[in-house]
């Protein structure tokens, strides 16, 4: 089973490009953003919660996430891979997904990871916000925060997976297909 690893700031095109690699390779897409917000759609007592995190630009605890990640691999044995965007965001939930992985006897593939300016991240949020309506994308002090959280908190990601040789960088700018040919030349 492949195991690849959406990674790069808020905005960077993760959710869009991880469509077309569903399209072209038939990988099952696990978005822990899209299953947030579903919860928080049906008004679960997650969603609530991650609601209220959300809103404030922090992260939901690494036990949520992992066994929503996990009940969907479970679910899922017939697909060719999976596309994981938005986890791990720490050091503490990478270990934490090598540990799941190998006790199913495998391990993360690689690392691609779409690189973007913090100047085209504000952009890009803003533009998602009035196309989607997505209430989390309309406040510059939230996105602010959010992107502070990434370079603190996700960033070290990058020397975690270069010591283990699976890390892939992509400059993000340009078109979609620009950037969906930079990813599928990756893989």
């Amino acid at each position: 089973m492949k195991y690849y690893i959406l990674f790069g700031p808020p905005g960077a095109g993760k959710g869009t490009q991880a469509h077309l690699l569903v399209e072209k390779y038939n990988f099952l897409h696990l978005s822990t953003g899209d299953m947030l917000r579903s919860e928080m759609k049906k008004g679960t007592e997650l969603g609530k919660q991650a609601a209220a995190l959300i809103e404030k630009g922090d992260l939901v605890p690494d036990e949520v996430v992992i066994g929503m990640i996990k009940s969907n691999i479970e679910s899922s044995p017939s697909v060719k891979g999976f596309l994981l965007d938005g986890f791990p965001r720490t050091i503490a939930q990478a270990e934490i997904l090598d540990r799941m992985l190998s006790k199913m006897e495998s391990t993360v593939t690689s690392v691609i990871s779409i690189h973007l300016d913090d100047s085209l991240i504000f952009e890009r949020i803003l533009h998602r916000a009035e196309i989607e309506g997505r209430k989390d994308d309309t406040d510059r002090t939230t996105i602010q925060h959010r992107i502070d959280t990434y370079h603190q908190k996700t960033e070290p990601l990058i020397t975690f997976y270069k010591k283990q040789n699976k890390y892939f960088e992509i400059d993000g700018t340009g078109t979609i297909e620009e950037v969906f040919s930079k990813v599928t030349e990756l893989l």
